[in-house]
């Protein structure tokens, strides 16, 4: 874990540190990011239940996966990222991974829709600190020429974590409590937990505490392990000044920087329609196909999600690739994967086949997630050393708003919209079949296939957003080459 001999003024060529502790502290930024989205979608793969524990509409729960969550990230994302600029990034770090952790934990103890709601809010507040701080150190572990790859991998964070929500919370969400208790017993803990009556225990409560918790440990590894860099090391000599800016200067700096803006549109609209899809990913699955949570976790979600990951890591590949030639494949090869991306996934959601289904789901994943390494790579990039951390705030609250704060409430809306017109022509409502009271078991039926297509119309109608942020990512690429602050440089 030594430093390189280099001075730092060539720390362009080689970066901070040894090439073995710059992977180590990478891959610990990874974990870290993976966590933050382990927490954050969770909810999403609890879905059905804590719809059905609460006796939820699809629009209560957009809700609670949406804006709330989205506004309070937005609003400590950026006073905390102006702290990452000026002070130090990984104790800030690792201060709100142990409020996330906490807070996700506690989510399993929530009685109700308002108090799940406030926790979530508490689990924004702490990942509103991850991303911003964690970029900037990237940026000065990592020259300009590795930091394409190397956001890309951290990158992969998003959807890995997806995957690990998957395969653990769609399991724990099928486990009885009385189930649990008694393992916690066969390990010899029980005793710790004699107090609670696991028979009043569901599922997806152990999954909040089980899954949240770990967070503080990988925490405190952090602090232990990962130094932080000198600002700016990593950049070429004529990148600009490495000195602490003031909240006007690095606004300034954005506000003259106009590709930086198209970029951030176009990652907002994915986002929309990404978190939109991903909080009813299993809901659609168990509706549509009548799978359970476990079995749409295990079988769909995780795999689909790892390879999401993919994209993300072959979205920074081909970048690297291809920018010797093609200075702005950063913003091209988002563009491109997005068009693809957006027949694949329509087709997905009308196949019939499970087989067909998650075959072509996957190559829509690799397709959509192609974008997430670029948004990252570009936001950094056209701005100095001393604003990265405030302008990959700035975009993540342009992000969080958009994306996590109107695409979940927009697909929960626009199915319940689809379900009440479909249910109409059988002259049943969404009250009537949330009732249930006196109606017959093909009414039941017509109920279940009524919730199924509202759902499916609604995913399919969101995926349509690609297109415009396909356009976005295209008006981004235009002058990008002259914006770039750190220049890649030939090999």
């Amino acid at each position: 874990m030594s430093d390189t001999a280099t001075a730092a003024a060539d720390g362009h060529v080689t970066g901070y540190g040894s090439k073995g502790y710059r992977t180590y502290v990478l891959l610990m930024l990874m974990v870290v990011y993976t966590l933050n989205f382990i927490d954050r979608n969770l909810i999403g793969v609890l879905a059905e239940p804590i719809i059905q524990t609460f006796n939820l509409s699809d629009t209560q729960f957009g809700l609670l996966a949406s804006w709330p969550f989205a506004i309070f990230y937005a609003v400590m994302g950026l006073p905390i990222a102006m702290a990452a600029d000026r002070f130090n990034r990984v104790n800030i770090i690792v201060i709100c991974i142990v409020l996330w952790s906490v807070m996700t934990a506690l989510c399993g103890i929530a009685a109700g829709f308002i108090t799940l709601m406030l926790f979530r809010i508490g689990v924004a507040v702490g990942e509103a600190g991850c991303t911003p701080p964690a970029n900037s150190i990237i940026g000065d572990y990592y020259p300009a020429k590795h930091r394409a790859t190397a956001l890309g991998i951290y990158s992969m964070g998003v959807t890995l974590g997806g995957v690990l929500a998957y395969l653990f919370g769609g399991p724990l969400a099928e486990l009885s409590g009385p189930t649990f208790g008694a393992w916690l017993s066969s390990i010899g803990v029980g005793g710790l937990f004699s107090g609670i009556d696991w028979t009043n225990v569901e599922g997806w409560r152990i999954a909040f505490v089980v899954i949240g918790l770990p967070g503080v440990l990988i925490g405190a590894l952090l602090w232990l392990t990962v130094r932080e860099p000198p600002r700016g090391y990593s950049d070429p000599p004529n990148a600009g000044g490495v000195e602490k800016a003031s909240t006007k200067e690095n606004m300034q700096e954005l506000m003259s920087t106009t590709n930086f803006w198209w970029m951030s549109a176009g990652a907002a609209l994915v986002a929309f329609v990404g978190y939109g899809l991903f909080t009813f990913q299993i809901p659609f699955l168990i509706r549509e196909h009548g799978l359970g949570v476990r079995e749409a976790s295990i079988n769909f979600g995780a795999p689909l999600s790892a390879v999401a990951a993919l994209g993300t890591f072959l979205g920074g590949y081909l970048t690297d690739r291809f920018s010797h030639r093609f200075k702005t494949a950063v913003a091209i090869i988002p563009a491109i994967g997005l068009l693809l991306a957006v027949p694949l996934y329509i087709f997905a959601f009308y196949a019939s086949s499970l087989t067909v289904v998650f075959v072509v789901w996957a190559l829509a994943a690799i397709c959509h997630y192609a974008y997430l390494g670029a948004q990252y790579n570009i936001g950094q990039g056209v701005v100095s050393a001393r604003s990265r951390a405030t302008a990959i705030a700035i975009l993540l609250i342009i992000v969080s708003i958009v994306g996590n704060g109107i695409g979940p409430q927009f697909v929960g809306i626009m199915s319940d919209v689809f379900t009440g017109a479909s249910l109409s022509g059988d002259g049943l409502s969404a009250s009537i079949c949330a009732a249930a009271d006196g109606l017959t078991p093909e009414q039941l039926a017509l109920c279940a296939e009524g919730r199924s297509a509202g759902l499916k119309q609604s995913i399919s109608v969101t995926t349509l957003w690609f297109l415009v942020a396909a356009f976005c990512f295209y008006m981004s690429s235009r002058h990008l080459e002259n914006d770039m602050v750190a220049k890649v440089e030939t090999a």
